[in-house]
Parts: C-alpha cells; sequence; structure tokens
C-alpha cells in the first residue's frame, strides 16, 4: 500500500496542526475501511487507543509488513491517518531492559 509522498506529508499537516480528521479526506464508515484493509491487504487489527476525548486509533498491520493507522470518531466515520510498508513487530520490553 504506497501512498503518494504528497499524501503523507499532507497527513504530518493534519496531526501538526490538529486539523480535523475528517478533513483529511480518505474518510468513510470504519467497517469499509476493515473489510477493504482484510479484502486487499491481509490487514487486521494489532492495538487500539482512545485519542483525545474520543476518538479511537487503530493499527492494522499484515504478516506482509504492510501497515494503516486508522482514526475513527464515535459517529463511526473512520479516516486513515498514515499508512505504509515495512512493519515489524517488537517484543515487549521487560522493566529495566531495552528491546
Amino acid at each position: 500500500m504506497k501512498f503518494p509522498r504528497r499524501l503523507a506529508l499532507f497527513n504530518v499537516f493534519v496531526i501538526a496542526f490538529n486539523i480535523s480528521v475528517s478533513a483529511a479526506g480518505f474518510c468513510g464508515p470504519r467497517a469499509d475501511f476493515v473489510k477493504r484493509l482484510a479484502d486487499k491487504y491481509n490487514e487486521s487489527s494489532e492495538g487500539m487507543g482512545i485519542a483525545g476525548e474520543a476518538n479511537i486509533v487503530e493499527v492494522f498491520s499484515s504478516k506482509k509488513g504492510t501497515w494503516t493507522i486508522l482514526v475513527t470518531t464515535p459517529t463511526g466515520i473512520s479516516c486513515i491517518i498514515a499508512a505504509g510498508f515495512g512493519w515489524q513487530k517488537l517484543k515487549q520490553a521487560i522493566e529495566g531492559t531495552s528491546l
């Protein structure tokens, strides 16, 4: 899943200047994104967290190393914030040690 450099730079500006995620352009129903990521890229959710007061941030990845970060608003609308390749799972660090 390769995106043009312009899109990557745009996403940096979206994050840096706290623009509404719906302004990013690649937005739609979460279910549509989850299905497309699974069908086309074999990506599945690796984890999630809460951003701000109510947005859910998810990281999807595949065994081939592609990855996508999806932000979902309370209304169910999701936006792709970033995507790329070369994803690697790291071993969980034990307190007091390095990876």
